[in-house]
């Protein structure tokens, strides 16, 4: 992607460029929560943006079981940052056991593709907004 876009930036985007079409669950997805659903994908884009690796978290033993897996990511200078963490309101959970995933084996699920592809022009497309504002 072609512009430099802060973590801040990033996060404050998200809102405006998430909705059910790109939630891994379109049913639960809300505007009160439209970042809901979108862990991997995000943080698929997160790591086209800032580098680092992907976490990956059983959600089994949490309120959000439902979910399955949480995603967020490991940048290199050793920070976790989790720009899906909202999704979670009061309640994010704790003391989770991550495992690093590889870009590609998140990437194998088609619907994950679909979705992350959708977002990523959707990125692309406010950027180049932005960047006429300018």
């Amino acid at each position: 992607m072609a512009r430099e876009i802060t973590q801040e930036e990033f996060r404050k985007m998200l809102p405006l460029i998430c909705d059910a079409e790109t939630s891994a669950d379109p049913d639960g997805w809300t505007p009160e929560n439209p970042v809901w659903g979108h862990c991997a994908v995000v943080s698929l884009l997160a790591q086209d943006f800032f580098g680092g690796t992907l976490l990956r978290a059983s959600l089994k033993e949490t309120l959000f079981k439902a979910a399955g897996s949480h995603y967020w990511n490991k940048l290199e200078d050793g920070t976790e940052v989790d720009f899906t963490a909202p999704q979670f309101g009061n309640q994010y959970p704790v003391n989770l056991s991550s495992e690093t995933r590889e870009r590609a084996h998140v990437l194998l699920h088609p619907q994950t593709k679909r979705r992350y592809e959708l977002l990523a022009l959707r990125v692309r497309k406010t950027l180049n907004e932005l960047r006429r504002q300018s």
